[in-house]
């Protein structure tokens, strides 16, 4: 069986995962592109000079061949891709108008679409035979009614794109996918958590998205690691006269957030940390996380099951914890010792409302898609 190439391209590192069927066989990871770049294959690690992304994806190739892995074993690449737009709403296979699309999405994702972009582009030129497909993280938020998705604007500015759009989807999809198996049936309405240094949450209906709480980019929405998360538009224009738009941008989105209330925007290091501030950091990204639930389970009518995923929702059993004591009121309830164990299912036996703890899967959702184009003969 041939394998599938899945590559996830940020501004500065590339990773790449190898799937034989729905199986990871193996993963690797360039960083730092352009600066002290480092390469990592499984648990080996080199230093390299790595000064753009198609030199990175080069040496990522080399030590794939290098552990047996040569390109011609790949039957396709799999690429992930932040924003979609309105247009992008489904896996495909890249083509040029594909790409066309993509890069009109560049002024809607300025920090995580370039990258991407770049990735396609670098990898297509090394290995230009191969077919090479890509899977958006806004797809899944398609589904979305116009009430979730447009903001109180004038018609001439929505059409600019300035709606809601919504991320994580790779991530949400991927738990809409599992939860009937786990379950043994998809719950009608599901308050799913991606928790992470990037933080949202997701009501489902039916496995299909109704509303969520980023936005136009992923600032909106709830605290984070160095995002402020949702704020009032007039702060915004005041800081912008104060630090101007760029130092205003810069502030928002990697100064806010969990490190600038706590110091910190790692959650591990922030509960390791008696220190007072640090523990109002914490209590504010739960609050926010709560808050946001409860208006997500008012756009779904209703609540009958909670998800976690992402390194903090996965790993952080006192943030979990939190949370879920903020659900109470809707009926929900989680068993103590299942919580800190990191267990799948959190809640006790004959509890109305299942909670669990599903591990991220995004590069597996990716590869997934483009197994199925690629067996439609897309």
């Amino acid at each position: 069986m041939t394998l599938l190439l899945v590559v996830n391209s940020g501004s500065s590192s590339v990773k790449v995962a190898l799937f034989r069927g729905d199986m990871q066989v193996l993963e690797a990871q360039a960083s730092e592109i352009g600066g002290q770049s480092r390469l990592r294959l499984g648990a080996q690690e080199q230093s390299l000079s790595l000064p753009d992304h198609r030199t990175a994806l080069s040496a990522l190739l080399e030590a794939l061949t290098a552990a047996g892995h040569p390109p011609a074993q790949f039957g396709a690449a799999a690429h992930r891709v932040v924003h979609g737009g309105p247009d992008l709403t489904r896996a495909c296979r890249v083509t040029p108008a594909v790409l066309a699309g993509i890069r009109a999405c560049l002024p809607l994702a300025p920090l995580h679409n370039p990258a991407n972009l770049a990735g396609i582009e670098a990898l297509a030129a090394l290995l230009p035979d191969l077919p090479h497909y890509a899977s958006f993280d806004t797809a899944f938020h398609a589904t979305m009614p116009p009430v979730a998705t447009r903001y109180a604007l004038p018609r001439e500015v929505e059409a600019r794109g300035y709606r809601r759009y919504g991320f994580h989807g790779l991530s949400y999809a991927s738990i809409a996918e599992r939860l009937p198996g786990v379950l043994g049936a998809m719950p009608g309405r599901v308050l799913a958590y991606h928790l992470g240094n990037g933080a949202s949450a997701c009501a489902m209906r039916d496995g299909r998205s109704v509303a969520t709480s980023m936005g136009y980019s992923p600032l909106e929405g709830l605290t984070m690691g160095t995002r402020s998360g949702s704020i009032d538009p007039t702060v915004v224009l005041r800081l912008a006269e104060l630090y101007g738009i760029a130092g205003t941008e810069r502030m928002l989105n990697r100064e806010a957030g969990l490190l600038g209330l706590g110091g910190r925007s790692d959650m591990r290091a922030l509960l390791a940390d008696p220190a007072p501030r640090a523990r109002f950091a914490v209590q504010h990204f739960i609050n926010s996380a709560v808050s946001h639930g409860g208006a997500l389970m008012a756009a779904m009518g209703g609540l009958d099951a909670v998800v976690f995923t992402g390194g903090i929702g996965e790993n952080a059993s006192p943030v979990r914890g939190g949370i879920l004591d903020g659900l109470a009121w809707a009926g929900v309830r989680y068993d103590a010792a299942a919580n800190e164990g990191g267990e799948t299912r959190l809640d006790p036996t004959g509890a109305a409302i299942p909670v669990l703890i599903l591990p991220a899967e995004e590069e597996a959702h990716i590869a997934a898609e483009a197994r199925a184009l690629m067996k439609a003969g897309e």
